[in-house]
């Protein structure tokens, strides 16, 4: 599997400076570019759901995996 790495961010230094905006741009950069050997957060994604960039299909699809439709019952 190939990765995706961006080299024009010096992440260690943007961790230290911006914590929350660091852990913002890694989930962005892991759902829209590829996880690579690493997993999603499911509590970090919850928690950024509203602040994450993606394309409405991926959007969609996350929603779903978490939250999914309730049945009703009869």
């Amino acid at each position: 599997m190939d990765y995706m790495y961006n080299w024009s961010v010096d992440e260690k230094q943007f961790k230290k400076v911006d914590p929350t905006g660091y852990k913002i741009w890694r989930l962005e950069q892991m759902i829209n570019y590829g996880l690579g050997k690493d997993k999603l957060n499911e509590r970090a994604v919850r928690k950024y759901w509203k602040k994450l960039y993606m394309d409405a299909p991926t959007r969609a699809y996350l929603s779903f995996l978490l939250w999914p439709p309730k049945l009703k019952q009869s």
